[in-house]
C-alpha cells in the first residue's frame, strides 16, 4: 500500500470516529445483526405507548448495524394524499405524537404534503440525523435545523408509522445520549469543512411523473458509467432518486456506505446493494457521486474489503 493510500485511509478513519458515538470507535467489529422488533404497547386509553416500548436499540446502521428497514420508506405522493386526506391527517398526528413522546421534540405536518417537519436543537443535530435516518432506510430531508421524515395515508400503525417513530427514537437516542456536546461541536466543524468544498450530495425528491422520469434516466446513465469506469454492476430496482451498486457482500456494502457518508455523499444500503443519490438538477451526469465512489472503492480494494 503506497503512502498516499495510507494517508487517505487514515483520514477516512478519523472522520468515521469523529461522527460515530464512543461505543462505536471499533466500528469494524459491529455486525449487521438485528435484535428483533419490539411489539406495540398500549396505554390505558388504548393509544400506543411509544415512550415505553424500548429499553435499548439495534446498532446504528451508520456504524455497520442492520438498517431498520430492508428497503426505503418514502413519502406518499400528493395524489395519494388528496385521495384520502382524512387518513393522512390521522397518520401525521400519530407519527407526531410518537416522535414527541420518544424524543421530546415537537414535530408538525410539513407545508409539503408527504412530510413531517421535526425541529431539531440545532443544524448540526439535523445534519447528523439526516445521515443516520437515511442509512436506516427511511427517507429524510433537511433545511437548517429542521428535519423532515415521511408520511402517507397508506402507512399502517404496526408497520410504517412504527418504522418512522422507531428510527427517530433510535437515532435521537444515540445523538443525545451517546455523543457528548464536545463531540457534537466537532461533528459540526467536520460537516462545515466538508460543505465548504461541496454540499452534501442528496437524492432528488421528485413530486411528479416528469421528475421521476428524469431521475430514472439519470440513474440509468450513472449505471452505465459504473460499469464502464469502475467495472461495477448496477443493482436491480427502480427507486427514483437512487441508483444501486452490487457489492460482493454486506461487509463491502457497509464499508462503502460509511466511507461515502463521511465524504459528504448521502448513501444507504439494501442488503448487498449500495444505494447512491441521483439528482439530475445538481449533478446531471452523476460525476461528483461517481468520483466519490471511485475514490472510496479504490480504498476498499486497498483494504481488501472489496
Amino acid at each position: 500500500m503506497n503512502p498516499e493510500t495510507e494517508r487517505a485511509l487514515a483520514e477516512l478513519d478519523l472522520r468515521l470516529r469523529a461522527v460515530l458515538p464512543e461505543a462505536y470507535q471499533d466500528y469494524d467489529a459491529v455486525a449487521p445483526v438485528s435484535m428483533g422488533s419490539a411489539g406495540l404497547k398500549y396505554d390505558r386509553d388504548g393509544k400506543v405507548a411509544w415512550n415505553e416500548m424500548w429499553a435499548t436499540f439495534c446498532d446504528l446502521a451508520m456504524a455497520g448495524g442492520p438498517p431498520h428497514k430492508g428497503t426505503l420508506l418514502s413519502p406518499a405522493s400528493a395524489a395519494e394524499i388528496d385521495a384520502n386526506r382524512q387518513r393522512y391527517d390521522e397518520v401525521v398526528a400519530e407519527i407526531c405524537r410518537g416522535i414527541r413522546l420518544v424524543t421530546g421534540l415537537d414535530p408538525s405536518a410539513s407545508d409539503t404534503p408527504g412530510w413531517i417537519c421535526v425541529p431539531c436543537l440545532d443544524p448540526t443535530a439535523a445534519d447528523w440525523l439526516l445521515r443516520a435516518v437515511v442509512m436506516e432506510n427511511v427517507a429524510a430531508r433537511r433545511d437548517g435545523r429542521f428535519l423532515d421524515v415521511p408520511a402517507g395515508p397508506a402507512f399502517r400503525l404496526e408497520k410504517e408509522i412504527k418504522n418512522v417513530v422507531t428510527v427517530m427514537a433510535k437515532t435521537c437516542h444515540y445523538w443525545e445520549g451517546h455523543i457528548t456536546p464536545a463531540q457534537q461541536n466537532a461533528i459540526g466543524a467536520l460537516f462545515e469543512a466538508m460543505a465548504s468544498r461541496a454540499p452534501l450530495a442528496v437524492p432528488a425528491l421528485p413530486t411528479d411523473p416528469v421528475g421521476e422520469a428524469a431521475c430514472r434516466e439519470a440513474a440509468a446513465a450513472m449505471g452505465q458509467r459504473l460499469q464502464s469506469r469502475l467495472g461495477l454492476s448496477p443493482a436491480a430496482g427502480d427507486r427514483p432518486g437512487w441508483v444501486g451498486v452490487e457489492c460482493p457482500n454486506i461487509r463491502s456494502a457497509v464499508w462503502l456506505m460509511r466511507a461515502l457518508v463521511v465524504t459528504n455523499v448521502l448513501a444507504r444500503r439494501e442488503g448487498t446493494a449500495l444505494c447512491l443519490p441521483v439528482d439530475p438538477a445538481s449533478d446531471p451526469s452523476g460525476a461528483r457521486v461517481l468520483d466519490a465512489l471511485g475514490h472510496v472503492h479504490a480504498l476498499a480494494v486497498a483494504r481488501r474489503v472489496f
